[in-house]
């Protein structure tokens, strides 16, 4: 018995009101399943059309305000890149020289501020782990050997010699083919040291430093190589986002495309929560970002914390990580404040915990808004997820991904549960229908 709802088309093959026929679900399923076996094959060189397609996406409305002054779009998309790349360099090259001074005196500066650090804490940190340590009862100290010779040399009957090293020494390998002979050291029979921890720690980075420098320096040149490779990287990037900016109508109504007419509605509808969630995570926490840096350097200057312009750069990069970025740049802030002085680590401490509570309260609210809205947990576990299997932008990209995927499952939610209260986030009229 035939569905009275369906219809033949002049070919006798069995449609539906609705447009969403056996063959257009059967190809649209078919090159989904193509499309995605085709990214996972190509993943490795997706990142230019992924940074590509976030670069248009963030530049498009800069683009539609000169299009609104009448600029032609070709001219329009050359200037937006104009203006923003000049905007990049002239800020470059204003903080540059005093960036580069401060890194130098970083460098120059780290053992010295570990051995403050060392000095400051690291009696603090002893005696709470010593405390903690008498808890579980003092452990016997070890009996001290009795004096050895240091070497024992032999002459060995074949007219050689053979060196046999005895107490009091340690051989150590400094390179593939080198040894050196070192004083023994006896662990602390006092329990575990944070002093000797870093003493020793910084010793033997020295030590490797000047034991690989030729390494070093050819690190230095696949460094130079890769630079060279992120710059051709960077054109391509900009030419493809260009070119999408250019064709967006084209690219939007190719995904318009596809749905049957019945199921426009629906889809805009799609567009708009997708947009709504995208908009907020991407161009609003790129403002937050900048918000971080300025208000991190206006403290950390005010509190006269040493390398503050790297530590406030440092703060507003890191915090285009949700909750982690956050968390690990105030560390090493915290760290250089303590070598200085504890209020003055304090004071860094509470201006960032002041500034994540201006985000989190007024600025997030406003600017990223309740639509991009993501449980913490949720958050966590893309984070999670795309750094282990992409690395460092897999935890860059997640949030934005973990933004679409709620998206749609939102909207099949609504649209799919007609029992549901409407969404309390409506698009436009224009483009609403029915949502819920």
């Amino acid at each position: 018995m035939s569905d009275p709802k369906s219809t033949s088309n002049p070919y006798g093959i069995p449609s539906h009101p609705s447009g969403w026929t056996r063959g257009r679900i059967l190809f649209l399923s078919i090159s989904g399943v193509l499309l995605v076996t085709l990214l996972v094959a190509v993943r490795e060189i997706l990142l230019p059309f992924v940074l590509a397609a976030i670069i248009a996406y963030v530049l498009t409305p800069l683009v539609q305000q000169c299009e609104r002054a009448r600029i032609p779009r070709s001219v329009s998309i050359l200037t937006v890149y104009a203006v923003t790349i000049s905007v990049i360099y002239v800020s470059v090259a204003a903080i540059a020289p005093r960036l580069y001074a401060e890194t130098i005196n970083l460098a120059r500066d780290a053992p010295a501020l570990a051995r403050n650090l060392e000095a400051s804490v690291g009696p603090r940190v002893d005696a709470w782990v010593q405390g903690y340590a008498a808890l579980a009862g003092q452990r016997p100290k070890p009996k001290k050997q009795e004096n050895q010779p240091a070497f024992q040399i032999t002459e060995s009957p074949e007219g050689g010699y053979s060196v046999e090293l005895k107490g009091g020494v340690d051989l150590v390998q400094a390179g593939p083919s080198q040894w050196r002979v070192v004083r023994h050291q006896e662990p602390s029979s006092d329990g575990f040291r944070v002093r000797e921890l870093m003493n020793v720690g910084i010793e033997r980075l020295v030590g490797f430093v000047k034991l690989n420098a030729l390494e070093i320096i050819k690190l230095g040149q696949s460094l130079v190589a890769q630079v060279s490779r992120t710059i051709l990287l960077v054109f391509m990037t900009l030419m493809v986002a260009g070119y999408l900016m250019h064709t967006r109508e084209t690219v939007m109504g190719f995904f318009k495309s596809l749905p049957p007419p019945s199921a426009q509605a629906s889809f805009e509808r799609l567009l708009w929560r997708i947009d709504r969630g995208v908009a907020g995570v991407v161009r609003g926490q790129l403002l937050i970002c900048a918000v971080n840096g300025v208000l991190s350097a206006i403290g950390f200057w005010m509190f006269g914390l040493k390398y503050w312009p790297i530590l406030a750069i440092v703060a507003a990069v890191m915090s285009l990580i949700p909750i982690f970025g956050s968390i690990l740049s105030s560390v090493p802030a915290v760290m250089i404040g303590l070598t200085q002085d504890f209020f003055t680590a304090l004071w860094v401490l509470l201006w960032i915990l002041g500034i994540h509570q201006v985000e989190a309260n007024l600025l997030n609210p406003k600017i990223i808004g309740v639509a991009a809205k993501i449980h913490p947990v949720l958050v966590v576990f893309a984070l999670i997820i795309g750094e282990h299997f992409f690395g460092l932008w897999g935890a860059l990209l997640a949030v934005p991904t973990l933004s679409v995927c709620q998206s749609l499952f939102n909207h099949f939610r609504f649209e799919s549960m007609p029992e549901l209260p409407p969404d309390s986030l409506l698009p436009p009229a224009s483009i609403s229908g029915r949502v819920g």
